[in-house]
């Protein structure tokens, strides 16, 4: 371990034991899913959002379930209906009155003032509501009648939303979506799977998780994570590769100018850089290769590319657009 990572109370060995613990603990109730559950908690490592998609009965409300247990976080649910409105995610001031009549207001506070905050089905409630999660999303604070409320540190949004062609569902607007570190993909699990889920589900009771974590941890666990270093041509091909997502630009590939109706923004450079890092942890090494970035590369981008009119009639996907730039922008540069 180099000097740098020695700089933090928190060693690369003990990184890996935790994360170790916390897949062990995961998997005691999800099946399979490797991905989905390594990209998840490296969003909550790097005290970032996450934002899981996949048809319902796949396991996403309780993947986040059983990892807020195994970090012993202090956890809460929404579920967003359309009828939620913005003080049932932030809370309110309510009136009270004392013994001698006197009123006052005080400050319900809602559940958005958790370390894990579960949005479950994101995408069925109305944009002023969805809206409501922007500012603690990136502020990490809350305002309610012209008063700021600090949230507690480690602070988490996992939400869960359906494909978009479901019904009653509202698309996420961009900005909003920007602010999730990763979009993953839940996708359906194999025969084999299948058949160790039912056994896990149908018969006796099930496993539960245990807490082999804390919120003092996962902050440590971050801090050395961010110290990890990147080579800067690493960084340099993480640049291009955001640039190169733009169809405006005279080296994007041509399926992107084509096919692309905007791409990533800069927050899509600081996902790529610290998954690529955190990846690289997780394989127990401390520095950045290109194919950790690559490795990050889909789950970081794929919400932040927007595919134009043509793309969307020809059936194009942001995947296939994000293949086509991990294939055509160079590495390195001569």
């Amino acid at each position: 371990m180099t000097e740098q990572a020695a700089t933090t109370a928190l060693s690369v060995e003990e990184f890996q034991q935790t994360v170790a613990a916390i897949f062990r603990e995961i998997g005691r109730v999800i099946v399979g899913q490797d991905d989905v559950v390594r990209h998840v908690l490296m969003c909550v490592i790097a005290g970032n959002h996450a934002l899981l998609e996949g048809v319902p009965g796949l396991g996403k409300t309780t993947l986040v379930r059983a990892l807020a247990t195994a970090l012993n976080l202090k956890f809460a649910r929404i579920q967003f209906t359309p009828d939620l409105m913005p003080a049932d995610v932030t809370g309110t001031n309510i009136m009270e009155e004392d013994e001698t009549g006197k009123r006052t207001f005080r400050f319900q506070p809602g559940p958005i003032f958790a370390n894990l905050v579960l949005a479950d089905e994101i995408n069925r409630a109305t944009p002023k509501t969805q809206s409501a999660l922007l500012e603690a999303m990136q502020e990490k604070t809350v305002t309610v009648a012209n008063r700021t409320y600090k949230l507690e540190p480690p602070f988490f949004v996992l939400a869960t939303q359906n494909p978009l062609e479901m019904e009653g569902t509202y698309p996420l607007p961009e900005a909003q979506l920007d602010r999730f570190m990763f979009k993953i993909d839940v996708g359906f699990p194999s025969a084999q799977e299948l058949v160790s889920i039912l056994n896990r589900t149908t018969g006796g009771e099930s496993e539960q998780p245990q807490a082999v974590a804390d919120g003092a941890r996962i902050i440590e666990m971050g801090k050395l994570a961010r110290q990890v270093p990147i080579a800067t041509h690493v960084s340099e091909y993480v640049a291009r590769l955001i640039i190169n997502s733009h169809p405006d630009q005279p080296n994007a590939p041509e399926m992107v100018k084509k096919y692309v109706r905007y791409g990533a923004s800069p927050r899509g450079a600081q996902a790529l850089i610290l998954g690529a890092k955190l990846n690289a942890l997780f394989s127990g090494r401390f520095n950045v290769s290109f194919d950790d970035v690559r490795s990050v590369a889909h789950a970081a981008l794929r919400h932040r590319i927007l595919l134009n009119f043509e793309g969307q009639a020809e059936g194009f996907s942001t995947e296939r657009i994000i293949d086509d730039m991990l294939q055509k922008v160079p590495e390195q540069v001569r």
